[in-house]
């Protein structure tokens, strides 16, 4: 132990001697991995919102969307084409297994008015089942029922900022809202969800029956969406394999011809849209790997510019006692000390840095506790590897031609 504390003491003395040239040697690992922590911070903090929004989706939701085939070389994309009827909706809640709920969807733009107000918003025609299936709460009143699908009847469940902007200090419940003039009892307002990932407000919304938007708003027959829940999240696969056959049949597409739909589960979808913050995840983590080698071989070469100038004193050293060993491990521990003090200035500026970023980009910055303990480990591994060789050049010279060393 004693060992080890004359060590240590040695090598502090020895970085305190040239302080400037000690900061200096640092920068290249302060920088790396600060680059480090301040890139994994940001997208990590982007990464959890958009696995926070894509939550909001639901639990174990399949989304099926209408079109996104190829007609004459021209691709509709998702929902460009009506291809999908309440008795395509109705067959995978009755013969796809897994599947416990459903909810047929249309949606369109509309102004919507209620006494002197009035507000440009999207209408969404919804089952029932839809609140379920989104896990979204309805804080005032209730939401409409199987009979009102049934029925069609003119009610409309709204979203908070529907609500506050039509009905500011009142309660909506029970209030009449015009939707393209025709008029929809307010039945409930939903728990605000706030934006999502495309910057859309999630609470900008009203839901009736689909029955109600297709009938007596929109005129149309066919779907935009069906989004299905399944029972757990083993079954979303299997749900979504079953749902491409069972519509393939039913569409009578024949082999090697494109689907005029597209189903898509929750999973793929947080993947897909957590694709490009892995992606960048991985730019910035090479660019500041990088930074880091240029830090080890900042360190390599003061070290072996330190050994030449304490040549002499290595000399004195072993004269009295010292051997190899120690004098190797006298260097290897300087060199430990400089890259592990810069990994820890370089954490400490990458949290700061990556919070100040995120302020300014209106973001969130998320620190995961692993990465800093892969950061510090990092830099001392760098301190280790780059010191090597100085000390080991330090650890065979000669102790006769040392002391004659000027």
């Amino acid at each position: 132990m004693k060992r080890i504390l004359s060590t240590l003491r040695i090598a502090a003395r020895a970085l305190r001697r040239n302080k400037l040239r000690t900061l200096l040697t640092m920068l290249g690992i302060i920088g790396g991995v600060g680059a480090v922590i301040a890139a994994v911070s940001l997208t990590n903090g982007a990464k959890s919102a958009v696995e926070a929004q894509i939550a909001s989706l639901g639990q174990n939701v399949v989304q099926v969307w209408s079109g996104s085939m190829t007609r004459s070389g021209i691709h509709t994309g998702w929902g460009g084409a009506g291809t999908l009827s309440i008795d395509d909706a109705e067959a995978v809640q009755r013969e796809v297994p897994g599947v416990v709920a459903i909810s047929p969807e249309v949606r369109s733009g509309a102004q919507v008015a209620a006494g002197n107000e009035n507000w440009a918003t999207q209408i969404l025609g919804e089952s029932d089942q839809y609140f379920n299936i989104r896990q979204w709460p309805i804080v005032q009143g209730q939401g409409f029922t199987e009979g009102d699908v049934r029925s069609a009847n003119k009610v409309a469940v709204i979203g908070k900022t529907v609500a506050d902007q039509l009905y500011p200090g009142e309660d909506p419940v029970g209030q009449i809202i015009r939707i393209k003039n025709s008029p929809f009892t307010v039945t409930g307002v939903l728990q605000s969800k706030g934006f999502n990932t495309y910057g859309a407000d999630q609470d900008d919304v009203v839901i009736i029956p689909y029955t109600s938007a297709m009938k007596r708003l929109l005129g149309v027959t066919m779907l935009r969406m069906i989004n299905v829940q399944a029972a757990s999240p083993a079954l979303l696969n299997p749900v979504e394999q079953q749902i491409n056959g069972l519509f393939r049949q039913r569409h009578r597409i024949g082999e090697g011809k494109d689907d005029d739909f597209t189903v898509r589960n929750q999973q793929e979808i947080a993947d897909a849209a957590t694709q490009t913050t892995k992606t960048m995840t991985w730019l910035l983590g090479g660019i500041a790997c990088v930074s880091l080698v240029v830090g080890g071989i900042g360190i390599m070469n003061i070290m072996l510019v330190s050994v030449t100038e304490r040549t002499r004193e290595i000399g004195i050293r072993m004269a009295v006692g010292a051997r190899s060993d120690d004098i190797l491990v006298q260097f290897l521990v300087e060199a430990v000390t400089l890259s592990a003090l810069g990994g820890v200035v370089g954490i400490g500026l990458g949290i700061f840095g990556g919070r100040f970023l995120a302020s300014l980009l209106n973001s969130t910055a998320l620190t995961p506790v692993s990465w800093i303990g892969i950061a510090f480990v990092s830099s001392a591994i760098v301190g280790i590897i780059s010191g090597f060789y100085p000390a080991w050049k330090a650890s065979k010279l000669d102790p006769i031609d040392a002391l004659r060393y000027e």
